[in-house]
């Protein structure tokens, strides 16, 4: 495993991130052993969410025995500062933990979500407290527009952004540039979500990933490339998809991380051409 600083926080991150989902719909011993295997390969970044299902339920009991060697960051979807409160409380209890290392406002994706966000009794209120009472250090947040993501880090000096950093996203939909040569001018740190997307479902077609709300690349030399190319853009880490199969094809292609030569990147534009991307400059999603 290879390890990043994450922005100014001083914290060193596995460029490979645990996500949440990987444990929703599983049960207590297979969470366990899930977890466990992720930390043996390396992986020190765990990702959850409220929204996640049952990911909390799993995750918390699987992560206990590791709390002091992980770094453990968990979202609110709620703007307001009672809400957000609210799923502060019950995250940290389902979690066995006392903090969270990285919280973040989660799934922004329009301005109007901004303004709630820093406007009275909005869950930026909430942020700041918990902030302050040591409950977490570092804020974040996470969205899926390029319009939201600058809006926020006009707002405030947040510790990192997570946004979709995928090749064929940036070379076919435009999406993240703007995004990551601003968290890079104000130092924040990078977190990739959507790696190993490779373009939508098509109607009618199996959903061999059915957590997966899109087709992911499978093979190892595709997961490689995916993962050349979202590193080289400066991130820290790379969020897992949705399945247990899929996280371990990620560690897999961090053993193969490797500077992105312009004729693998040449490929990727190419490649690029012919998909659908799952985000574009002028798509919300």
């Amino acid at each position: 495993m290879i390890y990043r600083e994450l922005g100014k926080t001083g914290r060193s991150l596995s460029v490979v991130g645990f996500g949440g989902l990987v444990v929703d719909k599983t049960e207590p011993a297979e969470a366990a052993r899930i977890v466990a295997q992720a930390v043996e390969r390396g992986i020190t970044y765990f990702d959850v969410a409220p929204i996640y299902g049952e990911a909390q339920k799993m995750l918390g009991p699987a992560l206990k025995p590791y709390r002091d060697q992980i770094f453990l960051s968990c979202k609110t979807t709620r703007r307001d500062r009672a809400g957000s409160q609210e799923e502060l409380e019950e995250s940290l209890r389902l979690a066995h933990t006392n903090h969270f290392d990285l919280y973040q406002i989660h799934a922004v994706q329009t301005v109007e979500e901004v303004e709630q966000a820093f406007g009275p009794d909005g869950c930026m209120e909430t942020f700041l407290a918990a902030r302050e009472a040591g409950i977490f250090k570092h804020i974040g947040f996470s969205a899926h527009t390029e319009e939201a993501a600058l809006a926020l880090m006009d707002r405030f000096p947040f510790d990192s952004v997570m946004t979709p950093l995928n090749w064929a996203c940036w070379h076919a939909g435009d999406y993240g540039k703007r995004i990551v040569e601003r968290a890079k001018r104000d130092g924040l740190g990078i977190l990739a979500l959507k790696t190993l997307a490779l373009r939508p479902w098509k109607d009618g077609e199996e959903r061999t990933w059915p957590k997966c709300w899109y087709k992911p690349v499978e093979t190892l030399e595709e997961a490689i490339a995916a993962l050349n190319f979202t590193l080289s853009l400066g991130v820290t880490c790379a969020i897992s998809p949705s399945h247990e199969e899929l996280l371990w094809l990620l560690c897999d292609a961090a053993e193969h991380v490797a500077d992105l030569t312009l004729d693998e990147d040449a490929k990727l534009i190419a490649r690029a051409s012919e998909l659908v991307p799952l985000f574009t400059i002028h798509k919300k999603a």
